[in-house]
């Protein structure tokens, strides 16, 4: 019986262009984690199917995903970057996972209610069970945090639901088999496969919003371009996309909370304190008083110097698929390795024939 080896999972869909919200939430952070923990990431093509059931491009997008990790420093070579359709053990411990959640727990799923709409009764029982092959993502590798944003907290709880329901009901036979853990469940310990997985939340704008409507998510389905920054944008095109980004009448104020209220002034200077590594509030210490016409610019040629780079690694990446398909399949071998373990363990725990 051994502790959790530390492991961060995470991914990312293949849908649409990443944008600088991707970037700032996400991918910096997955670059980051590298430098201290052992990560596995995953451009999530399964997940992308749930939704739309037919795409045009999809071999295409998840080149491009990959492209974006290996361009914003990601390492596939100290850490893993697969494609999740390459490993079985993700839509296998996904069925298990759908047998011991609760039908209760996925109606509760905000997202789904949002993705569904009104026509609840027309959307594929995929999209309903996502959040079960989401923390079969997690668990598969029985990753001991994730990198997530405030849209996917409610997610990465059902993952921790799952896997105390699972700890708990063969909590006898993990222990039988010498596969446990032992797991603080309140005033309790139990014999526990699966990590109770913690959330990794923070810095400033984890939540990018459009530039065009404060109140929404950056957004790659968005129908206008205007409102989100491609990593494939040009510096012409980032500086044109913030200076008709849209803002209010008054100055910059000199502290956070004159942002309150003012959604798209607070997203800009969030924008700019990401990009920057800076807070807020030393931000608006810098630009207090000054009009948008005065940061706007400012801000451009901030994002033009982050982005290009990256930009231009990432174009060089799509016109070499070979290179990015070898690495996904070698990350794909490396994830399997892994999987496999836990699926004959997992196996075992239920009671299969093997």
């Amino acid at each position: 019986m051994s502790a959790f080896s530390p492991r961060v999972f995470s991914g990312v869909q293949p849908t649409g262009n990443l944008h600088l919200g991707n970037y700032l939430g996400a991918i910096r952070k997955f670059v980051a984690l590298q430098e201290s923990q052992d990560c596995i990431y995953c451009v999530v093509d399964l997940h992308a199917i749930t939704a739309q059931l037919v795409h045009d491009d999809l071999k295409s997008q998840i080149r491009s995903i990959t492209a974006a990790f290996l361009a914003a420093g990601i390492d596939p070579k100290r850490h893993i970057v697969f494609n999740q359709s390459r490993v079985s053990g993700h839509a296998e411990l996904a069925w298990i996972f759908n047998c011991v959640a609760r039908i209760g727990w996925m109606n509760r799923m905000t997202q789904f209610k949002e993705k569904a709409g009104k026509d609840r009764e027309n959307a594929s029982l995929g999209l309903l069970a996502y959040p079960s092959l989401m923390a079969a993502d997690i668990l598969l590798y029985r990753a001991t945090h994730v990198p997530v944003g405030d849209d996917q907290k409610q997610h990465l709880e059902l993952t921790r639901d799952i896997a105390i329901k699972f700890n708990n009901d063969f909590s006898g036979r993990i222990a039988a088999a010498g596969l446990g853990t032992e797991i603080a469940m309140g005033e309790e310990t139990v014999n526990g496969y699966f990590p109770i997985t913690e959330p990794l939340i923070g810095g400033e704008a984890t939540r990018v919003m459009s530039l065009k409507d404060g109140s929404k998510k950056m957004s790659k389905s968005d129908p206008s371009d205007l409102s989100r920054i491609n990593l494939t944008d040009d510096a012409e095109q980032i500086a044109r996309k913030i200076k008709k980004a849209k803002t209010d009448p008054n100055a910059l104020p000199s502290e956070p909370k004159g942002l309150e209220g003012r959604a798209e002034a607070d997203n800009l200077v969030g924008i700019y304190a990401a990009l920057a590594d800076l807070s807020k509030a030393d931000v608006l210490k810098d630009f207090g008083g000054r009009q948008f016409s005065e940061f706007k610019p400012v801000l451009a040629e901030l994002a033009v110097e982050k982005l290009s780079p990256i930009n231009a690694e990432m174009r060089r990446l799509i016109d070499d698929p070979a290179h990015i398909d070898a690495v996904l399949k070698d990350g794909g071998e490396r994830a399997g390795a892994i999987a496999e373990k836990t699926m004959a363990d997992v196996k075992e725990i239920i009671g299969f024939l093997q």
